[in-house]
């Protein structure tokens, strides 16, 4: 007997665990940027929370060892979406794409323990740190095609704010062992657009979407004590270009039976295109590079931020529908990490993955999922922005927690 699919009930099935996705990926990527609230049908409202905790230890080049320098954090992520009549469809989405939350301690060369003998102008007693915060709006507008109504082209734009705060500390970083900078938070504005099939006889969608890179013009306020060896200012305010990068993102889903569904998702972001550069630390850099000391430093001087390669990432999922108003799912993934050696500053090689999620119907409309996920973070070399590598990490892991609260009425 052939079955017929028919997505209100199959759909719990789908104990998301898209909220739960991008913990210690490849670059500064956290929430992995998910529009599948907008590929609901019906009226659809969801508020999730994620969790993630990550264990990232390691050596310097002086054989100390390095305790866990990632802080635990959490965040966010909002969507609503409603259908005008059987063409037009609005939503807004909110989420926290992009950040980083790194703290060094105990006694080693990322730690200002003692006075450094070549810098007796840097600070003592503090450690390297580095916390960034992104947030985003996204209004989407989407116009379904067809005799039938199985294509869908949809678009709009994207508020998104950024701000960031560093401090180098250490023998690690050499020359630059008392550098801080904070960069004020500042809003611009990017667009997205994609595209979707739907054919509900098997519950299969697809979704491919495209999210523009964001020009952010901010303010950075920056003190470098060694900049007083060049003669330069040792504190500034200047403003900075940091631009988000573009991503492609993938979303598939189809029915295996009357209970059971397959869901697919690929990412891509351009990493190697990312750069933070405020302008004293670049100074300074071009200034040493100018030196008989600055073997190696080209002559337009170095980020403070950057990374060698692109992101892939790709999950694969299974979920099945154990009773009507209940359901489980499990997920692997794979994240390729943003090349290595890589930044001292967020020193791991993408992960692998492994999750299992359940969602429970309270009511026909309401609907509440959870779930986890345990990640195996790849070993990398710590570097400095010269490329110098000051750090080894190796045999990491994390977790990712995640609740979600859902409405759907079709």
């Amino acid at each position: 007997m052939r079955h017929t699919f028919h997505l209100k009930t199959l759909a719990v099935a789908i104990a998301a665990l898209s909220f739960a996705s991008a913990a210690s990926a490849a670059g500064l990527d956290r929430s992995g940027q998910d529009i599948t609230a907008f590929l609901q049908d019906g009226t659809y409202a969801e508020a999730v929370y994620t969790y993630i905790d990550a264990d990232v230890t390691g050596k310097d080049s002086s054989n100390n060892k390095i305790g866990d320098i990632a802080e635990s954090y959490d965040f966010f992520r909002y969507g609503v979406k409603a259908d005008i009549n059987d063409t037009f469809s609005v939503g807004v989405l909110y989420d926290e794409p992009f950040g980083a939350a790194a703290d060094y301690s105990g006694e080693n060369d990322f730690v200002s323990v003692e006075q450094n003998p070549n810098l007796p102008f840097a600070p003592n007693g503090e450690s390297t740190n580095v916390e960034v915060r992104t947030e985003s709006i996204t209004g989407i507008l989407g116009v379904k095609l067809g005799e039938n109504k199985n294509f869908q082209v949809y678009g709009g734009p994207v508020a998104q704010r950024v701000q960031a705060d560093v401090k180098l500390r250490g023998q690690a970083y050499s020359i630059a062992d008392g550098y801080s900078t904070h960069i004020n938070a500042d809003q611009d504005y990017g667009w997205l657009a994609g595209v979707a099939y739907s054919k509900p006889e098997i519950a299969l969608k697809a979704a491919l979407t495209y999210r523009s890179e964001i020009e952010h013009n901010a303010q950075a306020s920056e003190s470098y004590p060694a900049a007083a060896i060049f003669g330069l200012p040792t504190s500034s305010v200047d403003s900075i270009e940091i631009t988000t990068p573009k991503s492609v993102n993938f979303d598939f889903q189809t029915g295996i039976n009357a209970t059971t569904l397959a869901t697919a998702k690929v990412r891509w972001v351009p990493w190697s295109d990312f750069a933070i550069t405020p302008s004293s630390y670049n100074g300074v850099s071009q200034a040493l590079a100018a030196s008989p000391f600055g073997a190696g430093i080209p002559a337009e001087g170095l980020d403070l931020v950057s990374y060698d390669d692109d992101q892939w990432q790709v999950e694969l999922g299974l979920a099945k529908r154990l009773a009507p108003a209940l359901a489980v799912s499990g997920t692997v993934g794979w994240d390729s990490g943003a090349g290595n050696p890589v930044t001292s500053l967020g020193p791991t090689e993408g992960y692998y993955s492994a999750g299992l999620g359940a969602k429970y119907n309270v009511t026909e409309n309401w609907a509440i999922s959870a779930g986890g996920k345990y990640l195996w973070l790849g070993d990398a070399e710590g570097q400095i922005p010269s490329k110098t590598i000051v750090s080894d990490f190796e045999s990491n892991d994390g977790f990712v927690l995640g609740v979600k609260v859902s409405y759907q009425a079709q």
